[in-house]
């Protein structure tokens, strides 16, 4: 995929940005080098490769440290909503905002 000076001024425009003649074509140069890369990436053959849930992995193994998923607070609900100037069933009541 190749983009035009005209695909850059309609995408400045969609962004509303003001563009010079000069960095129009930068980033048209800097944008086509983007999708150079894209195209070179996709053209290699990744098929029977798994995919990696941590780059690290590809060179040595890793053990991901997970705590478990358990409780480690007691509720405090009311302790914290004691200083609240409104309170209903455990929520906080807040003044309408949106008419």
């Amino acid at each position: 995929m190749s983009l035009n000076l005209q695909d850059i001024d309609r995408i400045a425009n969609l962004a509303r940005l003001e563009l010079k003649p000069e960095e129009s074509e930068r980033m048209l140069a800097q944008i086509n080098g983007f999708f150079g890369i894209v195209e070179a990436m996709q053209a290699v053959d990744t098929s029977g490769v798994q995919p990696l849930a941590h780059p690290v992995a590809a060179i040595q193994d890793i053990a991901l440290r997970l705590r478990e998923d358990v409780v480690s607070e007691t509720n405090n609900r009311e302790a914290n909503q004691r200083s609240a100037p409104a309170v209903e069933r455990g929520l906080f009541l807040v003044p309408k905002v949106i008419e």
